[in-house]
């Protein structure tokens, strides 16, 4: 198996399900591929240049407006961490220790050993209409609501 070494920009949330994530992004017209992992899902960017990375974490931190995101790129086989919130850059972080501990399925895409192809359970923004997406997040609200209101 070959590493790739192409750019790759992923958006780090707590969202603890893939298809929630998905479904924001598509509402915010941002083209990503979601794989959930243990510490919550990860948005992998579609289109991965800077501007494009930048875009998707800018949209997925405003619309997590309680939460920071992070963005993780590769390019030119260096490794570059961000924290974003409320749809703005605001702090550098350093990359080694965002990956320190990180789940393995973002620790072999960011060393290129696995495309988000090699994953289970990835869904993607790209083609899921307004209303799928409408219907996904209310369904995951009304879950949240029964969760809080059992506790």
């Amino acid at each position: 198996m070959t590493a790739e070494t192409g750019p790759l920009a992923v958006v780090l949330t707590q969202v603890a399900v893939a298809d929630g994530l998905a479904a924001a992004c598509a509402l915010g017209k941002v083209a990503v591929d979601v794989v959930p992992s243990p510490i919550g899902a990860f948005a992998v960017c579609r289109d991965p240049d800077e501007d494009g990375a930048a875009q998707a974490a800018g949209v997925i931190s405003q619309l997590l407006k309680q939460i920071p995101v992070v963005l993780i790129e590769r390019r030119d086989g260096q490794v570059s961490a961000s924290r974003w919130e409320l749809g703005e850059r605001v702090a550098d972080l350093v990359p080694g220790l965002m990956l320190d501990g990180a789940p393995d399925e973002l620790e072999d895409l960011m060393l290129g050993t696995r495309t988000v192809a090699d994953f289970d359970g990835v869904v993607s923004s790209v083609g899921m209409s307004r209303l799928k997406a409408m219907r996904v997040l209310a369904g995951a609200a009304r879950r949240a609501k029964r969760a809080r209101s059992t506790q």
